[in-house]
């Protein structure tokens, strides 16, 4: 059995997964509060009881250094030395969170992946992710001439970069609000999204009716603009959802200009796959274009959204699987395929 977790600043995703045939299987999926308990080895006890597990990866916000890392939203410092003693896991490894997500896409099948824009699939090269959740992850996986091997990134910590008034006028509102720099985490996340919300009603004067403060007092915020917007029963909450998604787009195109993604730009992330009605409209990819110059090689550019919420586990698991292949020479992943 091969482990694999997902680590959040709020929740823990684990699950246990198999190979049928070559092909990746999980046995078990569990989410826990992060919050609730004092670290990933209390977790991980938990969920795993008798089962006998062989490798295993966790895919976690931020840099990781020397197989350590100390997180931000989280009381907890984890070392794969220290959780391989701990939990008697002979390979245990940690890479960054979206780096699981760029090792998950291989693993994808059609229908889990939305083709926004077909672009030139002829075009091989690098490709690029971008995902906004929580916070906005952002990575690379290089074009090796074989395989795309992903790279971590702390792209969506980069300075959010405005590009018309309202924007101009929203990078004031926040550097105000949080007494320093923006980053695009700031814009483009799911406090990015209430960001937005709270600019728009309190500069530019937008109407909020007692009952939708009454709903965004009660409620998730962020799902009652999503849900408004789509419904077209608000207009807060639509330029709210309107400039999320132009902004998204923009940084989109970024990354794919950076790395010179010509193979495909990929949107992941959990609000994405929620907002699907909206990145088809067109505001997506007219901001993801809008490159002057380089507009036509971001127009060849393929644009997918990751439909599978399950990704970064898929991809944890295979690179445990393939990592611990490496090192002790037995691949379970080659051993369940039939001849």
């Amino acid at each position: 059995m091969i482990l694999a977790g997902d680590v959040g600043g709020t929740k823990v995703n684990l699950a246990l997964y198999d190979f049928v045939n070559g092909e990746l299987k999980h046995t078990r999926v569990q989410q826990y509060p992060a919050k609730e308990y004092s670290g990933l080895e209390e977790i991980v006890k938990e969920f795993m009881v008798a089962d006998k597990v062989s490798a295993a990866c966790f895919g976690v916000p931020g840099p990781v250094r020397d197989g350590r890392l100390r997180l931000t939203n989280l009381p907890w410092t984890l070392d794969s030395r220290e959780l391989s003693d701990d939990l008697g896991i002979d390979y245990v490894f940690l890479i960054n969170d979206l780096q699981a997500n760029g090792f998950g896409i291989a693993e994808l099948s059609s229908d889990q992946i939305y083709t926004l824009s077909q672009g030139d699939v002829s075009q091989i090269g690098n490709r690029a992710l971008i995902s906004a959740g929580t916070g906005l992850g952002e990575t690379f996986m290089i074009w090796d001439g074989r395989d795309y091997v992903p790279y971590p990134s702390e792209g969506g910590h980069a300075d959010f970069a405005p590009r018309n008034e309202d924007e101009f006028d929203l990078l004031r509102y926040l550097k105000q609000k949080y007494n320093g720099r923006i980053s695009f985490e700031r814009v483009v996340s799911g406090q990015g999204l209430t960001n937005i919300y709270d600019f728009l009603r309190e500069v530019r004067g937008l109407d909020e009716p007692a009952w939708l403060a009454e709903r965004m007092t009660e409620e998730d915020p962020n799902a009652v603009i999503t849900e408004l917007a789509l419904k077209a029963k608000s207009e807060i909450c639509e330029k709210t959802l309107d400039m999320f998604v132009s902004a998204y787009g923009a940084e989109a195109g970024n990354l794919a200009l950076k790395v010179l993604s010509v193979g495909g730009l990929y949107v992941g992330g959990g609000i994405a796959p929620r907002i699907l009605e909206k990145l088809k409209d067109g505001t997506f990819m007219k901001a993801f274009t809008d490159k002057g110059r380089m507009s036509q090689l971001l127009v060849n550019i393929p644009v997918r959204i990751i439909l599978e919420s399950r990704t970064a586990l898929i991809g944890a698991a295979a690179y445990a699987e393939a990592r611990a292949a490496e090192l002790s020479g037995i691949s379970p992943r080659a051993a369940s395929v039939k001849f």
